[in-house]
């Protein structure tokens, strides 16, 4: 088997459903390989960044690895944020990135695309990748594909294949998988032990979960532990639209001072506090009342359980759930079900006032009420801090990292890997770097339904810095590129006409529809606004106890 053949047929058995990318000269010959051979659909787009966001979102989606196939140096190099992202947040990306062959890195000529030395990349990626590969030698790749893939399933972090375009076609070896690297049982079963006596000795135990769960595909095993053990439970403001489809006890999300002052109240207060994958951020805890105090949480995330002041090292997430559900068999809890009331999504107004932005939750409120929910991708921005308010829907965000441009990409990626239709929100600053990606969707049939916020403004930059003038953009006529895009624009202004354009687009298919929603500068949801107010706050406080 070649090479090139050989890493296919090996990200396929470790669950990829398809390759996102950008050819260049280097990487020609791994792209022809895919191209020819079929053995995972691959679909180009226009550029690196948007490649990262959709195999990214598409990984995070569906559970499992997701692939971006670009060139060396020009490529790799420009999709760094987006690989960035994929590793703060947790995300199982492969990275695959043709490099020079093995003679051409041994003359003495600098070779175009090349920055420092030829590993200049590879030394970048070590510091956003959780492992790294060079395919240069035949006898060891069936080898060294599975070590990295392995690293990238168990850590649920980015990897890095750099395949030497002198080496696609060699002859190689068969696909091959690793067994997961082995854990102490006693450990886990000690850890699990630990967590279930200090959860009976709480009066108020709680679950709070976050983005892990569905990295690892837990979300089921979290749902029954909850019911087992009588505890409700809340996602994290990353975890929004996980467990929509349980029947667990879910009250709700959690955003500190800036979501529900019920649900803030149970997380707040709890002194059974057990976090199952949740990523420890500032967009997760930093606005909260006071902090989560360490004796009274459990923390089980990135293969480290912190009980207390106690840290138990190597316990894969998945093997804590198992151990704690057999447990739980044997420990006595109250029998009378937790249940909470399936919060309020406002409706829309139907009348001519100009939109705001709980207006346009409410419209997607109304949508989904009346055609079924869609997934929903989404940006940085007041757009995914309105989502907060529309039906509980799967939700891919970058909520941590918190960079632009993933929202359309990561939509296209949703639909590319699974088939549904996703519906996307993204903010005008953020369209305006990557929102040409959707003239993609004409070549593969993809119809997702875009939502614009356009306040002619890089309005979170604004609300934090109002003295400066380079956050307003002008306002651009979104609505008028759609139909040379390949898709259907609408401008909205007021209520009325964004009732009619979502309902319109909900039953147009197999073009995208892009609804160009005009904002005014400066009006926020409610909770960005107490978000906002809230680290405004706490930075004023901070001040004047450092002065």
């Amino acid at each position: 088997m070649l090479i090139g053949e050989l890493l296919l047929h090996s990200l396929k058995a470790h669950g990829a459903k398809e390759v996102f990318g950008i050819p260049g000269d280097f990487a020609l010959p791994f792209f022809k390989v895919m191209e020819e051979s079929g053995i995972l659909p691959l679909y180009t787009l226009s550029h690196e960044p948007g490649v990262g966001f959709a195999a990214d979102a598409a990984a995070r989606y569906n559970g499992g690895i997701g692939v971006a196939a670009v060139t060396y140096g020009a490529g790799a190099l420009n999709m760094v944020n987006a690989v960035a992202c994929a590793y703060s947040e947790r995300s199982p990306l492969v990275v695959i990135s043709g490099a020079p062959g093995r003679d051409e890195s041994l003359n003495d000529f600098l070779l175009h695309h090349q920055v420092k030395t030829v590993d200049s990349q590879f030394a970048i990626y070590r510091e956003i990748t959780c492992a790294q590969t060079r395919l240069d030698d035949p006898a060891t790749a069936a080898m060294e594909i599975a070590r990295v893939l392995r690293e990238c399933i168990q850590q649920s972090r980015p990897v890095l294949i750099e395949i030497p375009r002198d080496q696609v076609f060699s002859a190689s070896g068969e696909p091959t998988t690793l067994p997961p690297t082995p854990y102490s049982d006693d450990a886990v079963q000690n850890c699990a032990s630990s967590i279930l006596e200090r959860l009976q000795q709480a009066s108020s135990p709680m679950l709070l979960v976050g983005v892990e769960i569905r990295r690892f595909l837990l979300e089921d095993k979290v749902a029954e532990l909850a019911r087992k053990l009588n505890l409700p439970i809340a996602t994290t403001f990353m975890g929004r639209g996980l467990l929509v489809n349980s029947d667990a006890p879910l009250a709700g999300t959690y955003i500190g001072m800036a979501g529900d002052k019920k649900v803030q109240e149970l997380v707040e207060n709890s002194d059974g506090l057990l976090m199952l994958g949740v990523i420890v951020s500032d967009t997760n805890f930093g606005i909260s009342a006071k902090r989560v105090q360490k004796q009274h949480a459990i923390h089980a995330a990135d293969h480290d359980v912190k009980v207390g002041f106690h840290v138990y090292h190597d316990i894969p997430l998945s093997a804590l759930l198992d151990a704690l559900l057999e447990q739980a068999c044997k420990h006595p809890y109250s029998t009378t079900p937790l249940s909470y009331p399936k919060p309020e999504c406002p409706g829309l107004i139907h009348d001519d006032s100009a939109i705001v932005p709980m207006d346009i939750a409410g419209a997607v409120n109304d949508m989904m009420r009346t055609h079924g929910t869609l997934p929903i991708a989404s940006d940085m921005g007041d757009c995914l801090f309105t989502a907060m308010d529309m039906e509980q829907t799967a939700l891919t965000a970058p909520g941590y990292y918190a960079t632009m441009g993933f929202g359309v990409p990561a939509g296209l990626g949703m639909q590319a890997s699974d088939g549904q239709r996703p519906l996307i929100l993204v903010g005008d600053g953020a369209f305006q770097m990557t929102g040409m990606e959707l003239g993609n969707c004409s070549r593969y049939g993809w119809d997702p339904i875009v939502l614009v916020f356009n306040n002619a403004s890089w309005e979170m930059l604004h609300i934090f810095q109002p003295e400066s003038a380079f956050s307003h953009l002008g306002r651009w006529d979104f609505a008028s590129m759609a139909s040379g895009m390949g898709g259907d624009g609408y401008k909205v202004q007021t209520r009325n006409e964004l009732y009619h354009a979502l309902e319109q687009a909900s039953q147009t298919r197999g073009r995208f529809q892009l609804l160009d929603i005009r904002i005014e500068a400066g009006l926020l949801s409610p909770t960005l606004n107490r978000f906002v107010t809230t680290i405004n706050e706490k930075r004023r406080q901070a001040t004047q106890e450092s002065k």
